[in-house]
Order: C-alpha cells, then structure tokens, then sequence
C-alpha cells in the first residue's frame, strides 16, 4: 500500500473517533440537563414569546352622548410618551414570561387554563392603574353590557354610577322604590340577591337590578357613615315603573322663579326652553335653578342647559386627555337667561353633568352656589374592544375641568353657601318649592333677593 492512502486512512480513523466523542458528549450533556431539570434543579433558557410591535396611538373618535354609562369618549390624539421598542419591551417583559414558564412548568393542578392566565394578566395590569373607573371585561360581559335595553324602564329608580368598583347610587328619583327604601347617595351594591358582585362590571349589576315592574330584588348594601364606620345591610326593594320627568318649574308668590332638573336627557333642552319662556316673560326678580339629586346624563344636554344662562362663545368646560391636550366646549345658541339674577341649589347627588353646569356658572361668576358639596363624577371612559374576541377594557381618557381649570372629580364643588340639609325632611316625589320648609331654598332666597 502507498504512503497516500495509509495517511488517508489513518485520518479517516482520527476523524471517525473524533466525531464519536463529541456524541457521547452531547448524549451525557442533555441526559444531565434533563435529569436536572426533572429535579427542579435548573431553568434552562427557554424561547420567549415575542411582543408585538407596539400600535400607535389611535385617533379621537366622535364624541359619545353618556360618559357616565360608559360610553365611548375621545381620546388622546398622540401618544403621552414615546413609545418604547420591541426590544425594550422585550426584555421589560422577561420576568413575566420566567414567570408564566414556571406556572405551566410548577403549578400543581395541571393543565392550567392560558386564556384564564392572559385575562388575569389584563385585569391585573389596568388595576395597578389605582384607578376603579379603568377595568376590563370578558367577552360574555361585554357583550352583556353592549346589549340594547329592550321595553320600558322598570326597575329600582336611582340614579348610579357604574364606573365605580361598585355599582353605586348617585342618587334616587324622587318617588321611586330606591327613595322609599332609604338609598342614599353613595351607597354601593355589594350583591344581588344574595349573590357577591364584587369584581363583576358595574353595568352588569345595573342589569340584574333591573326587572319587571312588581318583582322583587333584595339588594345588600355598603354604607360609609358620617363616624368613619362602614354598615352593611340588606333591603328588599320592589321594582317599578319608573317614568322619569326631565324638568319642573313655577313662579313662587315672591317672583322668583323656581326651575328643577331632574336629569340631562335627549328631551330637557325643549323642555327648559319653554320653561324658561314662560317664567321670563312674567319678569321674574330671578331664577333659582335645583340640580339636587341630578346625577347628569348626556354631555350635549349640559352644553345646551348652561348656554341658557351664559353669554355667547364662553367655555363651558374642558376636557384634558392624558398627553396635556385639552378640548374645550363652548356655550351654543342665544340664551333667553344671561342677565336674570341665578343662584343653584346643589348636593351631594349633584353628579356629571350637573356638575358641569354648576361649575361653569360658578367660575363665570353667573351664579353663587347654594346647598352641600357635590358627588365627584367628572372623569371620561373609553371602552375598546380588544382583538380576537378578547374582550374589551374601559380606559379613563380625559378630565373634566371647569372654565377656571378646576378639576371635578373626585372632587367635587364647593358651594359658595354651605347649608346642610336632612333629606329625609324633604317629600321629593311630590316636591314644592317652600322656604319654610326647605334651609337651603331659604339661603337661595336670601341670597338672590339680598335680604
């Protein structure tokens, strides 16, 4: 045999024993990270799932009517900060993709459920927010809470607000079941019927309190008392039909003229119109408009209401969207009361657009404030649809602020005249307007007529 193939085959050999070391190698190396593994003695890197590309920031869609049923609102145009890149959010977002690895890989009870695992993921995200007007809801809820009423309004009578942790009432209607069941403004709706509501939407609450008229719901309240103590109780509340009058007015016999809103509907601009018609042109010595117990309703309908009683082309609130953008809102139309001495009476069931009203009129110097300080409610929601049929989150967008930059929520207005009062000395149902009876009409009296 020649040189050149014995060298050949000798390296062929050195090459083959080479290539059967590194195997074994390898063989006894994955053998020990799986033994490892299998022990809980190692976490081997594991692939990451990869985040998508972060969405710009979407546009402002039109104006909603009711902000405080939750309907959409408008939305920043631009993003408040940069957003961050792929990579950033990458690795921002190790920790919790280490820690749903170990769930899937330590978690006692296997399979554990993923699609149960991301909604608690979104949930717990928009709660560390600090924010209770922010949540998200299940498909099964959102679709619920999107679904149309159907038939008349039969249910408890109250004004609520439903972007709150609880359902919670703002106020009742004057005569309605929720009045003679002694709710009060601020009261929270822990369970129906018997059942704990707590981390179900609001507004599937609100349905379930709903129902036909004569049928009853045992509602279990949480009430904060005046002490610092929290009471908890049932009541029994029977439904009703519940027919809702938007506005209330007459002269009192010392010419001044009494008007009370009731709520902000589709209807109240005409009707305010001809009440305000019809008191003006018997030359009323002033107007004391009642919000009390008004917990709002349709924003447009507070922009037409306080155009009534302000010159044209004034601010009548802004909205302040997370980025520092604000959109401002002006009074409309020719007001047929801008220069009537006006005083408002207000509560602590003075609510959203009630709040608008009362608080452009104050900073415009139109009108003193007259009563107890008001509910609070003057933050905007946004409820997106997420992708996928994964249900949608309520976003607080924007602020109400009065004409002065004066931030509502959670806040409220202080009335320029604070007069306490024992509601339960009041008849709203069939409510007349009479100072002997009422301190805080006597202030508003006192006040316009300077007496």
């Amino acid at each position: 045999m020649s040189k050149s193939p014995r060298l050949l085959l000798v390296l062929g050999l050195v090459l083959a024993g080479l290539m059967f070391t590194c195997a074994i190698f390898g063989l006894g190396l994955g053998t020990g990270v799986w033994y490892a593994r299998q022990q809980g003695l190692v976490i081997a890197p594991e692939a990451t799932p990869s985040l998508p590309t972060p969405t710009p920031w979407p546009t402002r869609p039109p104006e909603a009517e009711n902000p405080a049923a939750g309907n959409p609102q408008p939305e920043p145009s631009e993003a408040p900060t940069a957003s961050p890149t792929p990579a950033t959010l990458q690795e921002l977002f190790e920790p919790f993709w280490e820690a749903w690895r170990l769930v899937h890989r330590l978690y006692v009870e296997q399979p554990v459920n993923d699609l149960d695992l991301m909604r608690g993921a979104i949930r717990g995200m928009l709660q560390a927010l600090g924010d209770p007007y922010t949540g998200y809801m299940t498909p099964e809820e959102f679709q619920d809470a999107q679904a149309p009423l159907e038939g008349e309004y039969e249910g408890i009578g109250a004004w609520v607000d439903v972007t709150a942790q609880y359902l919670t009432i703002i106020s009742p209607i004057p005569g309605s079941p929720a009045e003679e069941a002694g709710l009060r403004p601020g009261d929270q709706i822990i369970a129906v019927d018997g059942e704990d509501v707590t981390g179900v939407a609001p507004e599937l609450v609100r349905r379930r309190v709903l129902g036909p008229a004569g049928t009853t719901v045992v509602l279990t309240i949480r009430r904060a008392l005046d002490n610092g103590e929290v009471q908890e109780f049932d009541v029994s509340i029977t439904r009703a039909k519940i027919t809702i009058v938007s506005v209330e007015y007459t002269m009192m016999d010392n010419g001044v003229g009494y008007i009370r809103l009731i709520t902000f509907g589709e209807k109240t601009p005409e009707e305010l119109e001809a009440a305000l018609q019809d008191l003006m042109a018997q030359n009323p010595r002033g107007l004391i408009l009642d919000l009390r117990n008004n917990g709002g309703g349709y924003l447009s309908t507070a922009v037409a209401v306080a155009s009534q009683f302000l010159p044209a082309d004034q601010v009548i609130l802004y909205e302040r969207y997370g980025d520092g953008s604000e959109e401002a809102y002006y009074t409309e139309g020719s007001p047929l009361a801008a220069e009537v001495p006006l005083v408002v009476l207000v509560n602590e069931g003075t609510a959203s657009a009630s709040e608008i009203v009362s608080g452009a009129l104050q900073d415009h110097g139109r009108a003193a404030l007259v009563g107890e300080q008001t509910y609070g409610k003057g933050s905007v929601q946004q409820w997106i649809p997420l992708q996928s049929d994964g249900g949608a989150v309520r976003i607080t967008v924007a602020y109400w602020l009065t004409p002065n930059k004066r931030l509502i929520h959670q806040q409220g207005l202080t009335p320029d005249y604070e007069v306490p009062l024992d509601e339960q000395s009041i008849e709203w149902l069939n409510y007349q307007p009479d100072p002997e009876k009422d301190p805080q009409l006597r202030k508003a009296l006192e006040v316009l007529l300077g007496e």
